[in-house]
């Protein structure tokens, strides 16, 4: 199965730039994809992930927020 994993992120915010950085070196290892939203650029996402940044979302589902559990997430990806 393909996964894809969402990071909601925003500018300025050190926690999202570490995220980022787990979530790019764990997808890459694994050959799965990942992108980053800005949650900043769309009111919804906004009210939705604002307070709660940085988000990690697996095939659009939330997964966990302000930081990245690796082993949590390399076995939701191993699924």
């Amino acid at each position: 199965m393909s996964h894809t994993v969402t990071v909601m992120t925003r500018v300025g915010c050190d926690h999202c730039v570490q995220a980022e950085s787990d979530v790019r070196r764990i997808c890459d290892e694994l050959g799965v994809s990942w992108a980053a939203r800005d949650v900043d650029t769309d009111p919804e996402l906004r009210a939705e992930y604002g307070d709660r940044v940085p988000v990690i979302l697996v095939d659009g589902r939330e997964h966990g927020y302000w930081k990245v559990e690796e082993p949590r997430l390399r076995a939701a990806l191993a699924g």
